[in-house]
């Protein structure tokens, strides 16, 4: 696929209106009955994004028949690409035997087995519908087993978007930003600062290992030793989550830093595309969950381990074998190079942070997590890759799926580029 010419930016918004007028009727059409056109705040970028109806490998084509190379892949859920065939066949067996019960199913019995197998400081799990409820019901063990209530969570951290972790934000009641402390990213002694004199308050302390929307930083093994060493001492509950940074590694991100968690919680690809998600650690905290035991914390959700979605994301899990990590992460790397590469060659004030599959685009000397908010003239920096025919997140962010291969980052790698110097 030939790389687009870059397009100035005064024509950016019009060359996208003219190469996309069903998204636009739809985006339109969307504003009346859902707000902002969408269900989904991150997906929108100005003037509208694409609308998608179809998905086949890192491929997808809009409803005006425009074709990308997907390297966002639902936000890293689809680690397989789209429509793999292992993936689709496990879900059509599924859905003839049926899609949802009121009922447990072996299913879920069999991705509990396999993610306890992987994760070695996992001895239980319990189910969720999104990431969100995961790192929801984690704080709450956390909150039970320790009796206190103070939460800390680091700074451009995303866990979602219950009121404990987006506290401060318009509907969340005051009172629960007390209850809440902002800890400085990759600064051990920041930490212990923070909470000098609220240890004993501490219920829980989460962490991104990887973090994504804060823009694909890993954390330091001695930050992560660290939040080990105090929670160890002053008795909280150590938070991983592992959402995103789950595809780091067959065990995690946390079996690369060799630090284990008290409870970890997961989502994107153990649903191998579907809406699953899941918190789990060792049994003693997650027994509190058991229902046989008096004073059992309560859990409920309709579609709670639902088949459909274990039968997706044990077919993923059954395709990522080590190899295929390190397949993944070489890709990466290929990525950040040719970037560097081409942007030397070029002049061009452009480059690609990573960690094993998952990386950022940034623009200038920047750490800020998005491309888009440098200031740098990047805002369009999305709209010129989709005119190029590649779709990241509007805020720069990208992984790599299986059926890349290297053309396609190569070629990536040079859209970057292009696009960049067309934005400066």
């Amino acid at each position: 696929m030939a790389i687009a010419e870059p397009v100035a930016s005064t024509d950016l918004h019009a060359a996208w209106r003219a190469r996309t007028p069903r998204s636009a009727e739809l985006f339109d059409r969307a504003t009346a009955v859902l707000p902002g056109g969408s269900t989904r705040t991150t997906i929108y970028a100005p003037p509208y994004p694409p609308y998608l109806e179809s998905g086949s490998g890192i491929h997808v084509r809009d409803v005006d028949g425009n074709d990308y190379r997907d390297f966002l892949g639902n936000y890293t859920s689809l680690i397989l690409g789209h429509a793999h065939p292992a993936v689709v066949a496990a879900v059509e067996a599924q859905v003839r035997k049926g899609s949802a019960f009121g009922a447990p199913s072996a299913l879920e019995i069999a991705l509990a087995e396999e993610l306890v197998r992987r994760i070695d400081s996992v001895e239980r799990i319990r189910f969720t519908n999104s990431g969100t409820e995961a790192t929801m019901f984690a704080i709450r063990a956390a909150r039970a087993v320790t009796g206190r209530s103070l939460v800390g969570i680091f700074e451009r951290a995303y866990h979602g978007t219950h009121d404990t972790v987006v506290a401060g934000s318009p509907g969340v009641p005051a009172a629960v930003g007390e209850l809440v402390m902002t800890l400085p990213w990759d600064d051990p002694d920041g930490v212990d600062r923070a909470l000098a004199g609220r240890e004993d308050e501490v219920a829980a302390i989460v962490i991104e290992p990887i973090q994504g929307a804060g823009g694909v930083r890993a954390a330091s093994p001695e930050l992560l030793r660290h939040l080990r060493t105090f929670c160890d001492r002053h008795r909280a509950i150590l938070i991983f989550d592992e959402v995103i940074a789950f595809r780091a590694a067959p065990g995690g991100a946390q079996s690369l830093v060799g630090v284990r968690p008290d409870l970890t919680t997961l989502g994107k690809i153990i649903g191998g595309g579907y809406p699953l998600a899941a918190f789990g650690g060792s049994a003693t905290i997650l027994d509190r969950f058991d229902a046989r035991r008096p004073g059992a914390l309560t859990h409920g959700g309709t579609f709670n381990g639902n088949p459909v979605g274990a039968a997706a994301g044990l077919a993923t899990l059954a395709e990522l074998t080590p190899p295929v990590y390190d397949d993944l992460a070489r890709r990466a790397i290929r990525v950040r190079d040719g970037v560097a590469t081409r942007a030397a060659a070029n002049g061009v004030d452009v480059r690609v942070d990573l960690t094993a599959s998952l990386f950022q685009v940034r623009i200038g000397a920047t750490t800020a997590p998005s491309a888009v908010a440098t200031g740098t003239g990047a805002a369009d920096l999305f709209v010129r890759l989709l005119l190029a025919g590649f779709y990241l997140a509007p805020r720069g962010m990208g992984a790599i799926a299986t059926p890349a291969t290297d053309d396609d980052v190569d070629e990536l790698a040079a859209a970057i580029v292009v696009a960049a110097a067309a934005g400066a």
